[in-house]
This record gives C-alpha cells, structure tokens and sequence, in this order.
C-alpha cells in the first residue's frame, strides 16, 4: 500500500518547518523507545539513528537555505508493506 504524505511547493521556510517537525517526531519516538527499553544493543542503535537523524536535517537546513530561495518542492510517499510482500516482489 502506498500513500502521499506530502507533495508540494513551499516557501523555503515552509519547507524548512515541515522536515523539521518529521524529523522531531522520529527522534521522539526514538527516545521514547530507549527510555522503555533495557536492551543495550536497542538503546545504542536507536541514539545513532537519532545523530543520523539530526545530521540529515543539518544537512537540508544547509542546502534549503542555500538554494530555497524560488521555494522547495516536497515530495514524501509512505509505503506500507509485509515481509511476504518484500519477498514476492523480490522473486
């Protein structure tokens, strides 16, 4: 199954707020994550995805305000799928 989530033109500084509020959400539910776990190799997994995380969005701050000065165009699809789906698609 896939959807849309996003797919538009935006200020730069538009733009610039929606990543930045898809960004937080995902290291929230990072952090909230670590704090219910007790599984050392789970905790340190999730804090590097959290720096990977925060150095994406250093890197779109970066280029965004470099090159957003016509707006920036936001294309974001989710897509839902099964491990069996994976593998039919794959065969």
């Amino acid at each position: 199954m896939q959807t849309k989530l996003i797919d538009g033109h935006f200020s730069a500084q538009d733009a610039l707020s929606i990543i930045t509020q898809m960004v937080h959400v995902k290291v929230r539910f990072h952090e909230a994550k670590i704090s219910a776990s007790c599984q050392e190799e789970d905790i340190k997994a999730r804090e590097r995805r959290i720096k990977e995380l925060q150095q994406q969005l250093f890197r779109l701050r970066q280029f965004i305000e470099q090159h957003g000065a016509d707006g920036i165009c936001l294309h974001a699809d989710l897509v839902v799928e099964t491990p069996s789906s994976v593998l039919a698609a794959q065969a």
